[in-house]
């Protein structure tokens, strides 16, 4: 980080009940990219990413935080015929009964976009994984990806992800095709069993992440959607008593835009409070957006302008004990980028903008990874390499 900078954080968070940035070297290795962070139930941090291997093969790995060091990496699974996207990255989750699950994205044909999403289990915290399979039964050689993993309220593995089955192929390497793109939602069984297959919505943007967070009524999942009028707004779906409610947007911005900007929301949630961050670029004035709700998701307040002017976007937010939200996003700066976090308080103020380390803008710096575990921010970002750091929480 520049030393100025540094100064000028460390200022910041000393007043605003933060500590230092500390770095936190990092265990992947040179040209790793597409770094992910979960937090287990009982406090566990873990780093994911992809590591390429030279010839066209990639593994992903990753490492356990262990009194603030990283564990030794380890291989969760290997190819050569994957998919490997800046912004369609691989993620990784520890459920309540301690098992890990991993996903990663898969060709299934020699189209641009044409491949599956691909999930494997570990029942032995990481040291074997399983025969990785598939969690969709269409057998379309088409856009599968964009994947959020998370717990049902049961326990077991849930997922939902992009599903092109019903678009048709596009003419060149570029063309992601035409017709709808749809939102698919699967639970999975201990054994494998595939259950409770959903069609969360029959047309939503192509490729923006998708995200999701339990509350205490069930799960809520966040996504970019698209209207026949091409109004890219954010929406929510919502999981109760076996049902799954209709769309609705988060907040009507009225981006009308002919394309997919690549830039989708992130969720967190506490019991029944829900904060959703989002990037809008209405009017061509871009900003980075957040919104409370109180009744897990059905209704939100009017959403809080987080960005410092000109942001990149790259959301991820997440929730505090005191009912404040922290959003970490990609902030454009001369010549570069910055990793900036800001805590939005339940009233709607809000404390200055944080530094985390400068980087890049483009888009092999991917998107910047927040979790939290006790008092502790971690933070993961792609500069040459995969790079992370921690700042106490006072």
């Amino acid at each position: 980080m520049n030393k100025l900078l540094m100064i000028a954080s460390v200022l910041l968070f000393s007043t605003l009940g933060f500590a230092q940035v500390r770095e936190l070297p990092s265990p992947a290795g040179q040209g790793s990219g597409q770094p992910n962070l979960t937090v287990s139930p009982n406090g566990r941090v873990y780093l994911s990413w992809i590591e390429r291997l030279g010839e066209g093969r990639v593994s992903l790995r990753f490492s356990v935080l262990e009194k603030e060091k990283w564990s030794a990496p380890q291989t969760i699974a290997e190819g050569s015929n994957w998919f490997v996207n800046w912004a369609d990255f691989p993620s990784m989750i520890a459920l309540p009964d301690g098992s890990l699950a991993a996903h990663w994205l898969a060709k299934s044909g020699p189209g641009t976009f044409e491949y599956d999403v691909t999930i494997s289990r570990s029942f032995d915290g990481g040291k074997t994984w399983g025969k990785p399979f598939v969690p969709h039964r269409d057998g379309v050689k088409a856009e599968h990806g964009f994947v959020s993993l998370f717990a049902a309220k049961d326990g077991n593995l849930a997922a939902v992800w992009l599903d092109g089955r019903e678009m048709k192929p596009g003419e060149g390497s570029h063309d992601h095709g035409h017709g709808n793109m749809t939102l698919r939602y699967v639970k999975i069984k201990r054994d494998g069993t595939l259950t409770d297959e959903a069609v969360l919505d029959t047309r939503v943007c192509e490729c923006c992440q998708t995200s999701a967070a339990m509350t205490a009524d069930g799960p809520v999942v966040v996504y970019r959607d698209r209207s026949e009028q091409e109004i890219r707004d954010n929406s929510i779906v919502r999981l109760r008593d076996g049902k799954w409610s209709q769309p609705v947007s988060v907040f009507k911005d009225g981006w009308q835009i002919n394309g997919c900007p690549v830039n989708g929301p992130s969720v967190a949630a506490a019991g029944r409070r829900v904060a959703v961050a989002w990037y809008t670029g209405v009017n061509n004035k871009p900003h980075v957006k957040l919104a409370f709700s109180n009744d897990a998701g059905v209704n939100f307040g009017e959403p809080i302008t987080v960005d410092d002017g000109n942001p990149a976007g790259r959301v991820e937010t997440l929730l505090l004990a005191d009912g404040s939200a922290l959003v970490c996003w990609l902030e454009k700066i001369q010549g570069g980028g910055e990793v900036r976090v800001r805590r939005v308080k339940p009233d709607g103020k809000f404390d200055p903008a944080m530094v985390v380390s400068t980087t890049g803008a483009a888009r092999s710096n991917g998107f910047p990874q927040m979790a939290r575990v006790g008092k502790t921010l971690v933070f993961a970002w792609t500069g040459a390499r995969v790079l992370t750091a921690t700042l106490p929480l006072k």
